[in-house]
């Protein structure tokens, strides 16, 4: 096992990599200690969970709502939950966003921490503090910035994860090669998922290296202020179609980065090869790079994203593979845009 502690704004958060599942007896009272996690990880890993208190939601973005939290709450009143307990998820993104929102209000805040048991969850969604809900259509509409107490990488857990899962992680590890890392986008031209899949050394160095690459960028800029936009590249386009036509999380953002590219082609003068490496290597892992949407609908879902103020969005766009731009695009040029090259 590997301890790496990182410095938030308000909290040490332990990394423990390659660390096993029965370790949280170690990190927390297990008499005070509630899991949290879906019907897919509580079937598989029943036998893990016997010992403790769990609450069990349904699985899939669907039911990252508000009617989720009020039935989650409403467990931990029934399980005696207090200010001293800890609220453990143990699941995907949706398991990671939903636990530490409801752990960020419950009581106005209890610990919480997170299993990450998939790739997307490893390299992404449990790193950061971000927490949250959709509001329909709307992606992470409704969250807080909250840091957990720490994050437990049992990479047991990726042994049933099914190889659409896989596929769906890949797309953010694609991502920060594209915006912070192009050796990393080289090595990962060179290797194949089979390669991944099969050889847990290549693995964990791999998930280290995104999950470092990710929290360094937190840790500079927690609040979404400058760099961590950066983060944001492909999911401008990639959050307005996922729920609207019930994508994959991972695949909505492989559509989003590849029009962001066109994008960054059209008006950041990002060489077509650059763009061509991109959407090349997105297939090589499995992902869309295309997808016939209603472009009115889309861009009706694009004008309430978060990070628009007033009349302009910010838009994450590529110089090159490995180095990314914060540039502000008024909604009157985004949609000419979209116009222009879909």
């Amino acid at each position: 096992m590997i301890k790496v502690e990182n410095k938030f704004s308000n909290r040490m958060v332990a990394y423990y990599f390659d660390a096993s599942f029965s370790f949280i007896d170690t990190l927390a009272d297990k008499h005070n200690c509630i899991l949290l996690t879906d019907k897919n990880i509580a079937e598989l890993y029943q036998s893990k969970f016997s010992s403790y208190k769990t609450i069990v939601i349904e699985a899939g973005e669907a039911f990252k709502q508000q009617y989720t939290v009020d039935t989650i709450i409403q467990q931990l009143i029934e399980l005696g939950a207090d200010r001293k307990t800890t609220l453990v998820g143990i699941g995907g993104g949706v398991v990671t966003d939903i636990t530490g929102y409801v752990a960020s209000v419950y009581m106005r805040g209890i610990d919480f921490a997170f299993v990450p048991t998939t790739i997307l969850a490893m390299v992404d969604a449990a790193i950061g503090g971000k927490n949250g809900i959709d509001v329909g259509v709307y992606k992470n509409m409704v969250g807080t910035i909250n840091q957990p107490k720490y994050l437990l990488y049992d990479f047991s857990f990726l042994e049933t994860l099914p190889n659409e899962q896989w596929i769906n992680g890949f797309a953010e590890i694609i991502k920060h090669a594209c915006i912070k890392d192009a050796l990393l986008f080289q090595e990962l031209e060179n290797n194949t998922l089979d390669v991944y899949k099969t050889n847990k050394d290549v693995l964990v160095d791999l998930i280290k290296k995104n999950a470092t690459l990710k929290t360094d960028v937190v840790v500079k800029d927690e609040y979404e202020t400058s760099e961590r936009k950066l983060l944001n590249f492909g999911h401008t386009f990639g959050h307005a179609i996922e729920n609207l036509y019930q994508l994959p999380h991972g695949h909505a953002i492989s559509i989003g980065m590849v029009i962001a590219a066109k994008i960054s082609e059209e008006i950041n003068n990002l060489y077509s090869d650059e763009k061509e490496r991109l959407t090349q290597l997105l297939q090589k892992y499995g992902l869309p790079i295309q997808l016939n949407f209603d472009k009115e609908k889309v861009l009706s879902i694009l004008k309430m994203d978060k990070k628009r103020v007033k009349e302009e969005i910010d838009f994450i766009l590529l110089n090159n593979i490995g180095e990314a731009v914060i540039m502000p695009i008024s909604l009157t040029q985004v949609e000419d845009l979209v116009n222009q090259i879909l």
